[in-house]
């Protein structure tokens, strides 16, 4: 039988609308190069910025403090290796930095800065 459609043939048809909250946001990740966010609105009056594009962390050292450093590249990603040759910026990527190699600590599609801890 067709999905959708009741054993006599007829359609069932929905009682409503989807409501803007109930649509799933295009699927967005951050890339390495020159710095660029967006603002989403989002439930409950709110906005959110994510970030599409980004070529500077906030890194913290081995001295506990958090400087501002540069990303040169993407060395790998935990999730497929295939985002690495990408450059793509998600949580647990290993990336090469001006103060050395570090790891991403938080998710920057979805807080629009990248945190990460050196190695």
């Amino acid at each position: 039988m067709n999905m959708g459609r009741k054993i006599t043939g007829g359609k069932y048809h929905s009682l409503r609308k989807r409501r803007l909250h109930e649509n799933r946001n295009k699927e967005g990740y951050a890339i390495l190069g020159e710095k660029r966010n967006k603002i989403l609105k989002v439930r409950g009056g709110n906005n959110k910025t994510i970030i599409l594009r980004a070529n500077s962390a906030n890194v913290l050292t081995k001295s506990g403090k958090t400087e501002k450093a540069q990303i040169i590249n993407v060395m790998e990603t935990p999730q497929n290796r295939f985002f690495a040759r990408q450059n793509r910026l998600m949580k647990g990527a290993i990336i090469e930095t001006s103060l050395g190699k570090a790891r991403v600590t938080n998710r920057p599609s979805q807080d629009g800065n990248v945190n990460a801890v050196l190695i």
